[in-house]
């Protein structure tokens, strides 16, 4: 299922989505950065509550269909501008990381 279809099957809200047509194959929720760089898998689905500019330098280097943001937080401006010239998509929702993973585990 790419990133789309995802968010409008599952009511997630897009904050920015250079590549709408980016396939996710798994996910991996985690909030400590460096622990994420070394795990995340490229394609997989990035569940976290982390907002700082920092998300999009490790999506940079791990090459995530999207990264997701649970319990309703909101990255900055400069997040989002960053992610776009980066091509990164990120969505966000009210749900918590569990439901989430549920979601995704639903969806690959």
């Amino acid at each position: 299922m790419n990133v789309k279809q995802f968010a409008e099957q599952f009511g997630y809200q897009i904050v920015c989505m250079p590549d709408e047509t980016r396939e996710i194959t798994g996910g991996y929720a985690g909030d400590l950065l460096s622990w994420v760089m070394g795990r995340l898998t490229a394609d997989y689905a990035w569940v976290t509550i982390m907002s700082n500019i920092n998300i999009v330098a490790v999506a940079a280097l791990a090459d995530p269909a999207c990264i997701i943001l649970s319990e309703w937080v909101e990255p900055d401006s400069d997040v989002v501008s960053r992610a776009v010239q980066q091509g990164i998509n990120i969505l966000r929702t009210d749900r918590d990381t569990f439901s989430v993973c549920l979601d995704l585990s639903a969806a690959v």
